[in-house]
């Protein structure tokens, strides 16, 4: 069966011709509302997990067919989040795969499910298009061969009803097949002497369903949601063309009523669209600043893990403020996506790059210690306790001078170090001779500093005397244990500073002169020597604590000597501030 397709002039100028034309205005193309993208479905801070399961709630849905740009959304934020999550770790990991795969299967499943979905649809829609033009050839057949109002009108209305009843058709074909019928619809009621009775109720019944569309569409230009408004009003111009003429009288009253309303919500949506344009560009602007500002921090001179870690932490804070912002321009989104991109792409690049160098370093640095452990379990055997001793306080000089080494093992090597030290001067001081028992040295030092601390002062020549008297003590006591040794010299010298403040401290290993014992020197040189016992003091408590920094028993110790440290540096501002006076007085 051929089919006649109507173009517009054909139908403008027949309509022209008919004695009562009632054809409708045609409805001008606009652009169809797209469904939510990615942001306006709240994906943009969900995880894989989450997007996964947005998916697998999709697809138990009964509309699910009918959502196809919300799950090509959903697949789009999936993988999005994916390629950034494995563009930043520095290894691939098989959580990242097992997620993959799981939402590929359930993305290949609705796929499927999909394309036989659309192949049935298309299907549908071809055989709805072939009844629909069945349908055209009953009605043109009906107007070229009927004069009979009675027979004619209960058939043009079963007709009507038929074509009503079929489903949609090729979009491709909608346009022409409707075109095509509506033509024929006014050829009957023009060419075929309806009874006029019949032929108003049914222009009054197309009026009040008309008026209905009309009231609908003035509604929608007070909708706040413009996007749902303009969908809306799309489907009432389907529903229009479906109705026949209304009498003459009312035909562009009507007309009219419905595109003013029409017109409301056009321009309500054209500057929806105009808004959301400037909108985007002012999310470009915002853009092109973060990429400026990802830019400064990747070229940045780096030296440090911290200094790293502090700049990573300002990338990850601008990259959630980028997350924040709306789309730009679609013709500028991508473009200015892929500069931020690279950006942190080439922080991160080198930020890899300096870690592996920085790994490079600590695997040198675990050779060297390793060594050192390695040494220090040889020479633990030895007895020649003097000689032994010394190599051993070398060796912990330089593992204190040693940089990083991996995190994992940092604390098994110590161990392994202090190990080996501790258990030398373990089997030194059990082997000690009697006449150098080191803990008893230790007790008796001990009690010294308590008769310090007891000391009554009285005059300048006996305070004198007594100092020197404890200094000579303390020196004659001999050797403590090596891990007492800094505590008790420290003891001594903080108690005889409370008692004795003229007291000089002179060399290593805690020997100890009064001022009385010596030449006469002036205030100004007892104030300079008191200077450098400080700093000399200091430089031993900060040697002290690197050298218990790695072990987590120490923090007490560490706490300890760090208070030590800073009354020791007020101290030297004090004496920096008497030494500078005395070098006045002398001018």
């Amino acid at each position: 069966m051929s089919e006649e397709i109507i173009n517009p002039e054909v139908l403008e100028e027949n309509i022209a011709q008919s004695e009562a034309p009632v054809v409708e205005t045609p409805v001008a193309e606009e652009p169809v509302a797209e469904e939510p993208k990615a942001e306006e479905l709240n994906l943009a801070d969900k995880s894989l997990s989450e997007l996964s399961d947005v998916f697998r709630l999709l697809m138990e849905s009964a509309d699910r067919m009918t959502r196809s740009k919300e799950a090509e959304a959903i697949k789009s934020a999936f993988y999005k989040l994916l390629g950034k999550l494995k563009s930043e770790a520095s290894e691939v990991g098989d959580t990242f795969d097992a997620v993959e795969e799981n939402f590929k299967g359930i993305y290949a499943d609705y796929k499927r499910e999909r394309a036989e979905y659309n192949k049935e649809q298309d299907a549908l829609k071809e055989e709805n298009l072939e009844k629909k033009k069945a349908i055209i050839e009953e009605l043109k057949a009906l107007v070229d061969g009927s004069d009979d109002v009675s027979s004619a009108f209960p058939a043009f209305r079963e007709i009507q009803n038929r074509w009503k009843d079929v489903g949609p058709v090729p979009a491709t074909a909608f346009r022409d097949i409707n075109s095509t019928y509506q033509f024929n619809v006014e050829r009957f009621y023009d060419k075929v002497k309806i009874n006029r009775e019949l032929r108003d109720l049914d222009f009054q019944k197309n009026l009040e369903a008309k008026e209905k569309f009309c009231e609908a569409a003035e509604k929608l230009a007070a909708n706040d949601n413009i996007v749902s408004a303009f969908n809306e009003l799309q489907k009432l111009h389907e529903q229009w063309k479906e109705f026949g003429p209304v009498a003459k009288e009312f035909r562009e009253s009507i007309w009219a009523r419905f595109q003013a309303a029409t017109a409301v919500v056009n321009k309500r949506y054209q500057a929806h669209f105009e808004e959301l344009k400037g909108k985007q560009k002012e999310n470009l602007a915002a853009k092109e600043a973060l990429c400026e500002k990802v830019e400064e921090i990747a070229a940045r001179e780096v030296g440090s893990s911290e200094q790293w870690n502090a700049f990573a932490k300002e990338i990850e804070a601008v990259q959630a403020e980028w997350r924040k912002i709306g789309f730009a321009t679609k013709k500028e989104n991508q473009k200015i996506y892929d500069r931020f991109r690279a950006a942190c792409d080439a922080f991160y690049g080198r930020k890899r790059e300096y870690y592996s160098q920085f790994r490079s370093e600590m695997d040198g640095n675990l050779e060297k210690k390793l060594d050192l452990i390695r040494q220090a379990n040889e020479l633990k055997l030895s007895t020649e306790w003097k000689k032994a001793t010394e190599k051993f306080i070398e060796l912990q000089k330089q593992w204190r001078e040693i940089g990083a080494v991996p995190r994992k093992k940092s604390e098994q090597l110590w161990k392994q170090f202090r190990g080996a030290c501790d258990e030398f001067f373990a089997e030194r001081d059990k082997n000690a001779s009697p006449e150098n028992n080191y803990y008893a040295n230790l007790k008796a030092k001990k009690k010294l500093i308590e008769d310090i601390k007891a000391y009554v002062p009285a005059d300048a020549d006996a305070d004198k005397e007594a100092a020197a008297k404890f200094a000579a003590d303390f020196q004659a006591i001999g050797f403590v244990p090596f891990k007492e040794k800094d505590n008790v010299n420290a003891a001594f010298r903080e108690a005889m500073a409370g008692k004795f403040p003229s007291f000089v401290s002179e060399g290593k290993g805690g020997r100890q002169r009064s001022e009385g014992r010596t030449r006469e020197r002036s205030a100004k040189d007892i104030l300079i020597q008191q200077y450098k016992t400080l700093q000399q003091e200091i430089e031993t408590f900060e040697n002290n604590i690197g050298f218990f920094a790695a072990s987590k028993n120490s923090e007490a110790l560490i706490k300890q000597m760090e208070s030590k440290i800073a009354k020791a540096k007020d101290e030297l501002r004090a004496l920096e501030e008497r030494i500078r006076k005395e070098e006045e007085g002398e001018q």
